[in-house]
């Protein structure tokens, strides 16, 4: 069979990899076809796909969880491995049947889940290549739609690829309209619960009625600020031939540096999350390559300088719409997207000028606009208002020729990577890869395996600015390594 690129033979930077097999995966249990209406904040997501990979060493004794159900040590190999995720994945679809479904737009165009358990499509794939040469600061080179599938049908994809080592990546895409990275985390969780014949920690919610819109409705006007038609946007300007380009690379970061970082991001009594802090620190970053990337003359950097510089941080609204009895801890297993994104834009001058303190306050000030309950009542009742006309975040579109640099930073916090333990072991590494395609950046901190409090960044920026910011950080911000990786291995063992 061919690669997921459409090749029988792809060529993946040094390495190739080959589909040696594609089956359909459904729910084990029939399922009654039916209709899922996305919900208001379903509708502001664009269609996009969302990638996530896992890499695990080959199984060795001490790694293995074994189960009555489990191969033994010497039996768990490739073929193994893929039939524990088959079955599994067929059987945890039954609570999770939104991503066995179809996308289908509805009478007036907007989009539908139609619940008819058409299955997940399933690669099996083997790569020339040894898991600690692969390498991960690149993933445009290493996994942009040669371990990562490429989803052409359906919700998800999944593919396992067979590493020369006999180490094992196994990573999926799904459409980003039906599930938020919370969701996305709480499926991976369970599979892997399935997988280990334990049961389902959290069973999903899909529960639509709780994101209701209001009667009669209540929008604050800061929200046209933040969100906008697709109608009245632009069309997009073909890029100019020598225009820079978006790529993505992967990153760690030492706890104690983060922890450095905090303590100069807080000031006067004022302590800042690490999360404000490394957001403020990028921010500051982003501005200053900005401003001196036309340095050969005095007024392209005055006008630099004048630009404003948008950063957007996405917030999810699960915690805050559980404050009420209606929705109590239903909120937690709550299934779909419950996403905001608020951003704050400074001028380049005062980015630079001011000290990473000052630069974090404006993240905090930005985002206590953005961490109420009503924020979220106000913006499902903004989307009712527009329906059926879809809106987009405003950030994801950049901004026009007079706007200086944009970016989103996603926490990943919540990424439950030490967890997805399919009965062969934690992965040595896992991140979320999502080149989304808008025109601002995209940045998510990760925690790592080992939970030693160090973070691992998956960032797609501009090329400039991620050699820039190599430079000017680079002994906080260091390229994903193999030898990393060894020892983060190592002092987990």
């Amino acid at each position: 069979m061919g690669a997921t690129g459409g090749d029988d033979h792809q060529a993946a930077g040094m390495f190739s990899v080959t589909v040696t097999e594609k089956e359909v995966v459904a729910a084990v249990l029939p399922m009654h076809e039916h209709w899922l209406p996305l919900s208001n904040l379903d509708l502001l997501l664009p269609p996009l796909d969302v990638g996530v990979f896992f890499c695990y060493k080959r199984p060795t004794s001490s790694t293995l969880t074994i189960s009555s159900s489990s191969p033994t040590t010497n039996s768990y190999n490739f073929r193994s491995m893929v039939g524990v995720l088959k079955k599994a994945m067929a059987q945890v679809l039954v609570s999770y049947y939104a991503f066995a479904g179809e996308v289908v737009a509805n009478s007036v165009g907007e989009p539908e889940l139609l619940c008819n358990n058409r299955g997940v499509d399933f690669f099996e794939a083997v790569a020339d290549i040894e898991l600690m040469d692969l390498n991960l600061y690149n993933p445009d080179d290493s996994i942009e739609g040669k371990l990562v599938p490429r989803k052409k049908n359906g919700v998800l994809a999944v593919q396992a690829t067979q590493l020369k080592c006999g180490g094992l990546v196994v990573a999926c895409t799904f459409d980003h309209r039906i599930a938020d990275a919370y969701s996305a985390n709480m499926f991976l969780v369970s599979w892997a619960e399935t997988a280990q014949s334990k049961p389902i920690s959290l069973l999903p919610s899909f529960r639509r009625s709780l994101l209701n819109p209001r009667r009669p409705s209540c929008v604050d006007a800061s929200l046209d600020n933040m969100y906008v038609p697709v109608s009245t946007l632009s069309p997009p300007k073909e890029p100019a031939p020598d225009a820079d380009e978006l790529v993505s690379r992967i990153y760690y970061v030492k706890a104690d540096d983060l922890n450095q970082l905090q303590s100069l991001a807080s000031s006067k009594g004022n302590k800042r999350t690490k999360m404000e802090s490394f957001s403020g620190f990028l921010w500051q970053l982003v501005a200053k390559y900005c401003a001196i990337k036309d340095d050969d003359d005095d007024d392209n950097i005055n006008n630099a300088c004048k630009k404003i510089s948008k950063m957007g941080i996405v917030v999810d609204g699960r915690t805050r719409l559980s404050s009420d009895l209606e929705r109590g801890d239903v909120m937690e297993a709550y299934f779909g997207n419950v996403l905001s994104i608020p951003y704050g834009g400074k001028t380049v001058r005062e980015l630079i000028e001011n000290p990473l303190s000052w630069v974090a306050n404006e993240v905090h000030d930005f985002l206590g606009n953005a961490v109420t309950k009503e924020h979220f009542l106000g913006l499902i009742d903004w989307v009712e208002a527009r329906r059926p006309e879809p809106a987009v975040a405003k950030i994801y579109c950049g901004g026009g020729d007079s706007d200086g640099p944009a970016f989103v930073v996603s926490s990943g916090q919540r990424f439950p990577v030490s967890k997805v333990d399919f009965g062969w072991g934690v992965p040595l590494f896992g991140s979320y890869h999502f080149p989304w395609g808008g025109t601002a950046g995209y940045v998510m901190p990760m925690p790592n395996p080992a939970g030693n409090g160090d973070w691992m960044v998956y960032m797609h920026l501009l090329r400039g600015q991620l050699e820039f910011i190599e430079t000017e950080a680079s002994n906080f911000l260091r390229p994903l390594t193999c030898n990393y990786l060894r020892c983060l291995s190592a002092s987990s063992n």
